[in-house]
């Protein structure tokens, strides 16, 4: 997954293959607005640490993030990938 801080790809980028509770600390990104999700399903999380509102994202370009959570989501701090059980 590659994560973008503004909106349309634009700004710092970074690529995830793995779980990330604090896209701040981690990245020095106070925000991701876009990204392109390449292989797996993810959750995005409004608040460090998987806590707070949550956006369901499966493979494919997310132009704008906060069109898509319809304003619901103030901003996306952290992001889990879901794994399958099996």
């Amino acid at each position: 997954m590659r994560i973008y801080e503004k909106e349309n790809f634009g700004g710092q980028m970074h690529e995830l293959m793995d779980d990330c509770d604090n896209m701040m600390d981690r990245f020095r990104m106070s925000d991701c607005q876009s990204c392109n999700v390449l292989d797996g399903h993810w959750l995005m999380f409004e608040q460090p640490n998987y806590r707070g509102k949550m956006l369901y994202l499966r493979p494919g370009e997310y132009r704008n993030l906060r069109e898509m959570a319809m304003s619901n989501l103030s901003r996306f701090s952290s992001i889990r990938r879901i794994m399958d059980s099996c």
